[in-house]
């Protein structure tokens, strides 16, 4: 099977880490196969309006491999966010709305969103963005359902993630899908990331949701808490941790984080006992009982708009010449179906 052509686009103003964070993803799964015998599974194109030299957000110049008017058509296109995406671009605006249908996949990390939003390619989608500019994008573009909290959505061919580092666990379910789950494990190590967060997990874990407290011995409770959260947490045992009374404990916990040490907790546990259920495929039945609390077996078991429903689990890789030529049966059926705007 010939390789995915992955096309990433940059311009003027692109965030840096939208761009190199994917490419790489998709750079290693080709490493991975090489170093099983096979050939590439990715064709990674870079390409740019004119094809010359753009300076991204944070002022370091990429030089992209190809003029975009002159790029390959895509399997794969990656639409990347910066302040770059924040004003009007006609010529990329017409580029998306013209050569974006043609692709297997289409996805966008960041604020790319409003990018393929302005070109009407998320017409009647649900979709998501960097938490900080999901209500721009809602209030300019109000026929998208725009979704501020998983880490990425798909819709159909549209997949969109959130910011920055969402791109990577973006490209690493990809490569999961495309390859299996083994490629994307590798591929995540040498990164050193998690093999991927799921897309509907919240952009915001439990210690980001909380503020960070600013006293030492409470800020590593919350880690402690983090680490173990099967363990006994009750308030005095943790009071005992911070070397304060219970009452204190409880009172300096909920002023410098924003929340009381049980909420806390709560959230913590709720968070595992979801990447339980998403590593291993087993039922809420199933979980390890010492993570459930109370309402959690019904909070994990129930949809939560914007942190759930769990990603589709796919299929094992199955051993073959060619890994790249494995189709998943998760989802569409990209091959055979380019992305076309929903009816």
């Amino acid at each position: 099977m010939r390789p995915r052509t992955v096309l990433i686009i940059v311009f003027d103003g692109v965030q840096s880490l939208d761009v190199t964070g994917p490419l790489e993803v998709f750079s290693g799964a080709n490493s991975h196969l090489a170093g099983h015998g096979s050939g590439p599974a990715y064709r990674i194109v870079v390409a740019g309006p004119g094809g010359t030299p753009v300076r991204t957000s944070s002022g370091l110049t990429l030089v992209p491999g190809t003029d975009l008017r002159v790029a390959p058509a895509a399997h794969t296109l990656v639409v990347p966010g910066g302040e770059g995406t924040r004003s009007e671009n006609e010529e990329l605006t017409a580029w998306l709305r013209r050569h974006a249908p043609t692709a297997r996949r289409i996805t966008s990390v960041c604020t790319g969103a409003f990018l393929l939003a302005r070109a009407g390619l998320l017409a009647g989608r649900r979709v998501t963005t960097h938490w900080a500019y999901a209500e721009a994008l809602q209030r300019q573009f109000p026929g998208v359902n725009v979704d501020p909290e998983p880490i990425y959505v798909r819709d159909g061919c549209v997949v969109t993630s959130a910011g920055v580092t969402a791109g990577i666990d973006l490209a690493l379910a990809l490569v999961e899908e495309d390859i299996g789950r083994e490629a994307a494990l590798d591929v995540a190590r040498h990164l050193v990331v998690f093999l991927r967060r799921p897309g509907g997990q919240a952009q915001f874990s439990a210690q980001l949701r909380a503020q960070l407290a600013r006293r030492p011995p409470l800020r590593e409770v919350q880690q402690w808490v983090t680490e173990r959260p099967a363990e006994d947490l009750s308030v005095p045992r943790l009071a005992a941790r911070a070397g304060l009374s219970p009452r204190q404990f409880a009172r300096s916990f909920a002023a410098e984080t924003g929340m009381t040490p049980g909420r806390y907790v709560d959230r913590v546990r709720l968070e595992a006992a979801r990447r339980e259920l998403e590593d291993t495929g087993a039922g809420v039945e199933q979980g390890r009982p010492e993570l459930w609390l109370p309402d959690t077996r019904d909070d994990a078991a129930r949809v939560h708009p914007g942190a759930w429903p769990f990603p589709r689990r796919l299929p094992p890789a199955v051993p073959g010449p060619h890994p790249a030529a494995q189709r998943s049966t998760a989802g569409p059926d990209l091959e055979e179906n380019p992305c076309r705007s929903p009816s």
